[in-house]
């Protein structure tokens, strides 16, 4: 019985079944059999007419350039859906990341140490192993992965950005409602979050939140402040926000939530 390698009938089973696993790979089978079928009736197919095969010879000839056409526009407009999430996904790297982002969040806490603020360890690691790994794509648009935190004090939430940039999430800081606006007009966000008082007024997140949808950015828009409570809650929902809390593991929960459903 001739080995796997020697064998071309087996080798191209065992080929055609790793291109499978990825929608790149499905492309270049599915190329590889319509191209193959033509190539062999124009060979075998004796009684063929002079036109047909004509007509065969010129499907060979612009049939990867239709293919090109068509891969051009894959890349263009749907890079993201090319690759399988086993192409990007490294688990020892995985387990590494949320070690990292798990002592961020654990170290975390709001400016004025309330105790409410701060998670247990228990709390915090059944957040971050809750988290879907994010698409390392190098194709992937940068926004997705990109987050706007509008605070006039960002040196109170450097624990909170370092356990979102452990998972490999970036942040533009913004220090008022004025530059925050500024950055919206140039580049896209995969999410907003801001505090709620700031130099400018004690509701200034509500302006923020209020002037982003008035220009009709849907983007999700999370308020993050010194109080959790219902009523402010529903505050939030009601101009058009996505969430608020006070706790750093409900943020990280509710960021990497959102994000999971642009990346």
């Amino acid at each position: 019985m001739p080995s796997p390698e020697s064998d071309p009938t087996a080798s191209f089973s065992a080929a055609a079944q790793g291109l499978a696993k990825n929608p790149l790979g499905v492309i270049a089978l599915f190329i590889v059999l319509v191209y193959g079928l033509a190539a062999l009736v124009i060979v075998f197919a004796s009684s063929l007419t002079a036109s047909e095969r004509i007509l065969i010879v010129i499907f060979l000839v612009t049939f990867p350039v239709l293919v090109l056409g068509v891969f051009v526009w894959l890349v263009t407009r749907h890079s993201q859906r090319l690759y399988a999430p086993k192409d990007f996904r490294n688990e020892d790297n995985w387990v590494k990341m949320q070690l990292q982002a798990a002592a961020s969040l654990a170290a975390a806490k709001k400016s004025d140490g309330a105790d409410d603020n701060v998670a247990s360890v228990e709390q915090v690691v059944e957040v971050v192993r809750r988290v879907t790994p994010p698409s390392s794509s190098p194709r992937l648009e940068r926004w997705r992965s990109r987050i706007l935190w509008v605070d006039d004090r960002p040196e109170n939430n450097i624990y909170e950005r370092r356990a979102l940039e452990a998972l490999g999430f970036s942040f533009v800081l913004a220090l008022s409602t004025a530059e925050a606006l500024e950055v919206l007009e140039s580049q896209q966000f995969a999410a907003i979050i801001s505090d709620m008082g700031r130099k400018e007024g004690p509701k200034e997140g509500y302006v923020l939140l209020d002037t982003v949808r008035n220009k009709g950015i849907e983007t999700p828009f999370f308020v993050y402040a010194g109080s959790g409570a219902l009523e402010h809650k529903r505050e939030v929902l009601a101009h058009g926000g996505n969430g608020t809390t006070n706790r750093a593991d409900e943020l990280f929960e509710m960021i990497t939530d959102a994000l999971s459903r642009v990346m």
